[in-house]
């Protein structure tokens, strides 16, 4: 994906949060973040937004720690989702006027710093909308590639991470409607993922290619949509298939992903 597709995703979701957050009252508890109420969800999105937004805007060489610590921080309640949406429009904007070459402080593998942002942001605040909607309306379902895009933000960036020792299994996540799968190996060295199978309509060899996936022997296999496979990986409410060793699935939920 390019800057516009994550700007449309980023800009679709954030008001899509703020309007669903709008019909229910700030006390709600979030079913998918226990701890969180709607106001906790909003006030950390919206701490995010601006976090992202001076980096960005600023072309900060490291971490904005005066913006971080604010994360979480917010006005009263009459005040906040005006407050949100301003944010988030300045994330935006910040993010499209940008220069295709900025230089600024990123904490995961990215083609550029400017792609990083684009679509870290865009998926924190996807995964946060899915979290309002746990609490009132319909979960909306990702488009496929896009959902694609945040299954690789999360096995190639949080999950590559250095991290203790797992108990050994594999997981392969197969989703069906976009054409790639992915191995997914834990042991002594954490995590670590690999793409098993990526298909082209226009390739001589896709055949063979899409059959590997297949071929592949894993633990445990996670299927479905893409929306469902990326939401099961952020451990929201899903549809997807799991089926083998739950044991094995369980390992993942044991991940910790951090800002940096």
């Amino acid at each position: 994906m390019q800057r516009d597709g994550y700007l449309a995703q980023l800009s679709s979701d954030g008001s899509l949060l703020a309007d669903t957050v709008e019909q229910a009252s700030l006390d709600e508890m979030v079913r998918s973040c226990p701890d969180w109420t709607l106001r906790d969800l909003v006030t950390h999105v919206g701490g995010v937004h601006r976090w992202a937004a001076s980096i960005v805007g600023n072309a900060m060489p490291e971490n904005d720690e005066a913006a971080g610590d604010r994360v979480g921080t917010g006005p009263d309640d009459a005040l906040l989702l005006d407050w949100f949406r301003e944010g988030h429009h300045l994330l935006v904007s910040t993010l499209r006027a940008a220069p295709s070459d900025l230089q600024c402080f990123a904490f995961l593998p990215a083609p550029s710093p400017l792609l990083f942002w684009a679509r870290r942001q865009a998926h924190e605040t996807a995964i946060h909308r899915v979290d309002a909607q746990t609490v009132c309306g319909e979960i909306t379902p990702f488009d496929a590639e896009f959902a694609r895009d945040g299954i690789e933000e999360m096995l190639f960036g949080f999950a590559a991470r250095p991290r203790p020792a797992i108990a050994p299994g594999t997981m392969l996540l197969k989703p069906d409607d976009v054409a790639v799968s992915w191995l997914v190996s834990f042991g002594e060295h954490g995590v670590h993922a690999s793409v098993v199978s990526a298909t082209s309509a226009t390739s001589a060899t896709s055949a063979a290619s899409a059959a590997s996936a297949a071929e592949v022997k894993a633990d445990v296999v996670v299927s479905g949509r893409a929306s469902d496979v990326y939401l099961w990986l952020w451990n929201r409410p899903s549809a997807a298939d799991v089926a083998g060793a739950r044991t094995v699935a369980a390992h993942w939920h044991d991940i910790r992903v951090r800002w940096s």
